[in-house]
């Protein structure tokens, strides 16, 4: 494949990412890359309808274009409107530029569609073929990324560009008026000074700490000048462990918010904090991206991948304290916690080296 001439920029940028909360955040240092390279330049990006609260407020992104995976549901007629659609706004757009950070044929299709004139993709094994390479005109190599961190795998896409990639943030960004609005739910709760963010929960249970040792730890920050605000997303499990721990607790300066705030709003919350603590999760991510300072548990997942990108934080893994099982062997809707293992004294110490510094 023909390399990029370094005299090449564009006008119009799209990056394609169709994952996950946390995947979304943690694209961010390609969009801020991009933009700090090619200042000018449109940048607009395609992703899944539920995820754009991740990105929805960079000041770098011109557009979000969404994939909403309820159009399945409303029969085959009006799903195929909504892709005719969604393909002819990106026509229209006439990007220059195409990077796919996925690895899915539907966004292989639509990086061909869009008719850019470069278009990056990464060369994963498993798409080896004439239709792959057909719709990029430049690939990576996909060889080393389980050694690298996921921000790091994303960063290889601009390297047919020539950029600097070397200390590109996370960034995560809400409005002011998300803020507000979660300072009056704080206030209300009696929270007028500072807090502890924690989230226990997780979608999947088995990347979550016990309910007993999470009450314990609580405790354990009991402190009159100190608040400790619980979170979680409005899911029924997980509100239900938000409850369960709550029973178990006897520190008064504790309480939830669970359930009750959007993406931002959460982010706001986060970046107000003095702490978060939590498991790997999506808001374990943005407090990364917000610099909170963060002790993150984790257990049988893919550490090197997934741990929190910075320096403002602690990760305590629970493969450290016994033995875990290879994290693509788990049945994800196990409801064992493979976090047991890791100490409450071993939280409660990180949480201090934060708080006490």
């Amino acid at each position: 494949m023909a390399t990029i001439p370094a005299s090449f920029t564009p006008r119009t940028i799209l990056v394609i990412k169709l994952r996950h909360h946390g995947d979304m955040l943690l694209t961010t240092p390609v969009i801020n890359a991009l933009r700090q390279r090619y200042p000018d330049a449109s940048i607009d990006v395609l992703l899944y309808q539920e995820t754009s609260p991740m990105l929805q407020a960079h000041p770098a992104i011109r557009h979000l274009h969404r994939i909403d995976r309820k159009w399945k549901k409303l029969g085959a007629w009006q799903q195929l409107k909504h892709e005719l659609a969604l393909v002819n706004a990106i026509r229209r757009s006439r990007y220059d530029l195409v990077i796919n950070l996925a690895d899915q044929w539907r966004s292989a299709l639509i990086t061909l569609i869009s008719g850019a004139q470069e278009r990056i993709g990464f060369a994963y094994n498993k798409r080896d073929n004439a239709f792959w390479r057909l719709c990029h005109n430049q690939l990576v190599a996909a060889t080393s990324f389980n050694q690298l961190h996921t921000v790091e795998q994303n960063l290889l896409a601009l390297s047919p560009l020539g950029i600097p990639t070397n200390h590109v943030p996370v960034s995560m960004h809400y409005a002011h008026q998300e803020w507000l609005a979660t300072e009056q739910l704080l206030l209300q709760r009696g929270v007028n000074g500072p807090y502890v963010v924690i989230q226990p929960t997780s979608r999947w249970v088995f990347k979550c700490w016990d309910d007993e040792k999470m009450a314990a730890l609580i405790d354990r920050l009991n402190q009159p000048d100190l608040k400790i605000v619980l979170t979680a997303a409005p899911d029924a499990k997980e509100m239900a462990m938000i409850e369960h721990i709550l029973s178990l607790c006897r520190n008064p300066q504790v309480t939830t918010i669970a359930g009750q705030l959007s993406l931002t709003q959460l982010a706001a919350l986060i970046d107000h904090a003095r702490l978060f603590i939590g498991v790997d999760s999506a808001p374990m991510h943005m407090a990364a991206a917000l610099q909170t300072p963060c002790v993150a548990l984790f257990g049988p997942t893919k550490l090197q991948h997934w741990r929190p990108w910075g320096e403002n934080n602690r990760v305590i893994w629970a493969g450290d304290y016994g033995p875990l099982p290879a994290p693509d062997s788990i049945d994800t809707q196990t409801e064992r916690r493979y976090l047991s293992a890791i100490p409450v004294d071993d939280v409660v110490a990180a949480a201090r080296s934060y708080l006490d510094a």
